[in-house]
């Protein structure tokens, strides 16, 4: 049998075939990569993506002027789609470039395949040309995957030595103030002739500052340690009340000093999780409702309560503090972001604006969002959603 138009012939054969073919991608795909489907395609539509590529390189087959894909819009939009997808994931250029490799190798197998199960015998130069236009075609998708990829990851890049430079700037400016003032202690103490009053002051404030620098120290670790890619997550199953009440011992001494009582509901969900990072969210949020706890009120609390559905928990941190001012609440989780810095009562409390960041790097950790609803005056609910089980 001669195959007289074998470009149409393949075109037709590949986009009746075109999800079965995809299908086949994805088999080869989970064989070579140490990965979980939904790791590579976490949505139905994502995964619509790449029958779509395949069933647009079926239509190239079919003799269209030389540049014809490379001017669809649409479909070099959906593999841009892929590549940003791939930078979500943190995959590497190696893997990309590999998953267009074994797409490339699934279609000229298609290609063979349907010669063998036709028995035709097209002309050899005909063959060697839709062979060579489905290069083509594979290229010009894999390079507009590839340019988002590489796009993306640049701006990243540059995007995170805009942070690090930042990062330094304040934390040079927030160490220099307690090394300063420890300095000076230093030079006070040497002098032999304080009185009992002077050496007194000059020895809190030396143990002021020397607290402040640590604070300041771990809060820096924690947010290496949150935003590092090499970090061992500790996964366990565990109910949340659990966690919260550890978060709640640490806290205890500094909780009954500002007299906050803090109320861990007995009934909370239970998830599979990051447990470190979640009691470091626990420890931010019930520290950041203690230090900002209002004076005036008789009762003051703080509270940690939750429901759980459909695979997803709800957890609510709630006091009655002294709340946020509505103009804070849109850069609430900006790091070295602080509320109160215009409320004069408020500015000696203690801080540099890092822990409701790193409460989001947690929660972003754990593949889950952080909301507040808030009131001046009137207090502040920090809402933790999170997935029950670990993907």
């Amino acid at each position: 049998m001669i195959i007289t138009d074998f470009g149409d012939f393949i075109a037709a054969r590949m986009r009746s075939e075109h999800r079965g073919i995809a299908a086949r991608w994805f088999e080869r795909l989970l064989n070579l990569l140490p990965l979980e489907a939904r790791d590579i395609f976490p949505t139905d539509s994502l995964l619509d993506h790449v029958p779509a590529l395949i069933f647009e390189i079926g239509g190239y087959l079919r003799r269209p002027e030389g540049e014809a894909i490379a001017s669809n819009t649409a479909i070099l939009e959906k593999a841009g789609e892929l590549g940003a997808l791939r930078h979500s994931q943190r995959a590497s250029l190696h893997q990309v470039l590999r998953e267009y490799q074994v797409l490339r190798g699934v279609l000229v197998a298609f290609v063979i395949e349907e010669l063998a199960r036709a028995g035709a015998a097209p002309p050899a130069g005909e063959a060697l040309e839709v062979v060579n236009r489905l290069h083509q075609a594979v290229d010009v998708l894999s390079q507009a995957t590839v340019e988002k990829f590489v796009g993306l990851y640049t701006q990243t890049i540059a995007d995170q030595a805009e942070r690090l430079d930042q990062f330094t700037r304040m934390a040079a400016h927030e160490w220099r103030q307690p090394l300063g003032a420890l300095q000076f202690g230093v030079r006070l103490l040497r002098e032999a002739d304080l009185d009992p009053a002077a050496l007194e002051r000059t020895l809190a404030n030396v143990e002021r500052n020397v607290v402040h620098l640590a604070d300041l120290t771990l809060k820096m670790e924690a947010i290496a340690r949150v935003r590092s890619n090499t970090d061992n997550a500790v996964i366990q199953t565990i109910s949340v009340a659990t966690v919260a009440q550890e978060a709640a011992r640490q806290l205890r001494e500094m909780a009954d000093a500002r007299g906050v009582e803090i109320r861990v509901a007995e009934t909370l969900p239970t998830l599979t999780i990051d447990v470190g990072r979640l009691e470091l969210a626990f420890v931010n949020l019930l520290s950041n409702a203690i230090k900002y706890s209002d004076p005036d009120k008789a009762e003051r609390y703080v509270e940690v309560t939750g429901t759980a559905a459909n695979e997803t928990a709800r957890i609510e941190v709630r006091d009655n503090g002294v709340g946020i001012p509505e103009s804070a609440l849109p850069r609430i989780f900006e790091r070295f972001t602080r509320a109160h810095v215009d409320q004069t009562e408020l500015r000696d409390v203690g801080g540099i604006g890092l822990g409701l960041s790193i409460v989001e790097d947690c929660v972003r950790a754990m593949d889950g969002r952080i909301e507040v609803q808030a009131v001046e005056k009137a207090g502040a609910t920090f809402i933790m959603t999170l997935p029950t089980t670990r993907k």
